[in-house]
């Protein structure tokens, strides 16, 4: 990890997670992080948007963060089940995921629709998690930096900076599988991705780039000890807090 850029672990809860259930577990994440005052790293909870208000009170004073799966690109409107950026915004949430391989996979959603949900965070004050990745059949032909290029070059919003986007890289391959890439494949995909965010931004040197995709406790540290891996983007290990504060110790 880079001293000039501030890490970020971020768990993404998915379609997980109760009242009853979830609140115990950020409880017990709240007073884990309570015992450092001072954090050298972000710390942010992503819940389903059932569970954020009651997440968003639950954390308040902390500094675990609390943040939304996905949005919709409008403020509002006849679009019955979704949700926009400034309706998080308004629960408390101060990150929004988008783009997603769930989402990009399940919904069909385009470079340009995440593109649109990603400047539709921006509008609402929100702090863009913009995620990239390829597959596995992208991967074995040999097109993982092809996939990664246009992802990021068509998926960021023009107004995007270091202080409201963060890029998430997630091979589809190792999500929820147990397999991840080796630390020089996640180095050359990573510095790829600065690269190409070099041509876009001014303030590219200064923009987070997180690792996502199987990450757990006995892992984390290996990975956040590469080269232009600016924190974490948790699936399952972030559910429960004793699995996913060895995540978050390797920065704290």
């Amino acid at each position: 990890m880079s001293k000039q850029r501030r890490p970020l672990i971020a768990g993404n809860w998915k379609m997980n997670g109760l009242v009853g259930s979830a609140t115990p577990e950020l409880q017990e994440l709240v007073k884990r992080a309570g015992d450092h005052p001072d954090p050298k790293c972000d710390i942010l909870i992503c819940p389903p948007a059932t569970l954020l208000y009651e997440m968003v009170s639950l954390a308040e004073g902390s500094a675990v963060k609390i943040g939304g799966q996905d949005c919709h690109a409008n403020e509002s409107g006849a679009h019955t089940g979704d949700i926009s950026a400034e309706m998080l915004k308004d629960a408390g949430a101060e990150y929004c995921i988008v783009g997603h391989s769930e989402r990009r996979a399940d919904h069909g959603e385009s470079n340009a629709v995440v593109k649109a949900k990603a400047e539709a965070a921006l509008r609402a004050g929100l702090i863009a998690i913009v995620c990239v990745g390829e597959t596995l059949v992208e991967r074995e032909g040999d097109k993982t930096l092809d996939v990664i290029s246009d992802q990021v070059r068509n998926s960021l919003p023009g107004g995007a900076t270091a202080s409201n986007t963060v890029i998430a890289y997630e091979p589809v391959w190792a999500i929820g599988t147990g397999k991840t890439p080796t630390p020089e494949n996640v180095a050359d995909v990573h510095a790829h991705i600065r690269k190409e965010l070099g041509s876009m931004m001014g303030d590219s040197d200064s923009v987070r780039v997180l690792y996502g995709g199987s990450v757990k406790g006995s892992n984390a540290a290996e990975l956040m000890a590469v080269e232009n891996v600016d924190g974490a983007l948790v699936g399952g290990a972030s559910l429960k807090a004793v699995d996913f504060w060895p995540i978050v110790s390797t920065c704290i």
